[in-house]
């Protein structure tokens, strides 16, 4: 992506505080871009925000929001173009895991998962779209999921949200690539960060945070004619199946 006029570029994660979000956050700063992310729990964003501050100065700022909450995706939007002027990447992040056989799962787990890993990308692209049609110009990364291209058992939930997911950042990628704004999924398949937790074993096979943030970055490196529109991003080594 070409630098702004000002010489600074703005992203927006959601689901930054930790984890895969925590590690886009870093790499932008550390690359000199402005980062604004979000979490809902608010001791884990003032604990992020110390933490960033200390590396990066003011050019990262954490904000409360539940994403589920179409009102505070909108706000938070709102409060990174009041501070900056402008957005230049958007990355759908925030995402929760909840598993279980399917006629065991209660109606409020399963929208739970949805307005987190679905509803909550929708609101952040309608929010965001506008502006980065007004510059002609502008990312949006969705960080899906493999589960989003293949069910698992007890996956009803997660694979919904996912496979929504996909379809929602393919069906954003064909409206606004006449516009200049380029839209792509990440895909990733298992990954050493906790979450999903209690299914044991050893996670050293696991894609790290970082190759996941290293994704993000690598696609805006592409010349504006090119639009990787979705990533699959697997492990090299994992455990054989028995």
């Amino acid at each position: 992506m070409a630098a702004a006029e000002n010489g600074r570029q703005v992203a927006l994660v959601t689901g930054g505080s930790r984890g895969v979000g925590r590690a886009v956050v870093e790499l932008l700063a550390a690359r000199g871009w402005t980062v604004d992310f979000c979490s809902r729990d608010p001791e884990r964003v003032a604990a992020a925000v110390g933490e960033l501050t200390l590396r990066y100065g003011e050019r990262v700022r954490g904000r409360v929001a539940d994403v589920r909450r179409e009102e505070e995706v909108t706000a938070l939007v709102a409060w990174t173009l009041a501070a900056h002027g402008q957005l230049d990447l958007l990355v759908n992040n925030a995402g929760i895991g909840r598993f279980g056989s399917v006629e065991t799962l209660s109606g409020e787990t399963f929208r739970e998962v949805v307005e987190t890993n679905l509803n909550a990308c929708f609101y952040a692209i309608r929010a965001a779209a506008p502006v980065m049609i007004a510059r002609g110009s502008g990312w949006i990364v969705n960080i899906a999921s493999l589960q989003g291209r293949h069910p698992s058992p007890g996956g009803a939930a997660y694979n919904a949200s996912k496979f929504g997911l996909v379809g929602l950042s393919e069906a954003a990628m064909l409206d606004l690539r006449p516009h200049g704004v380029r839209v792509a999924a990440i895909l990733p398949g298992s990954i050493a960060t906790g979450f999903g937790a209690g299914r044991g074993g050893d996670d050293s096979w696991r894609l790290a945070p970082e190759d996941v943030a290293r994704a993000v970055v690598d696609l805006l490196a592409y010349p504006e004619r090119a639009l990787p529109s979705l990533v699959e991003l697997r492990p090299t080594r994992p455990p054989a199946r028995r």
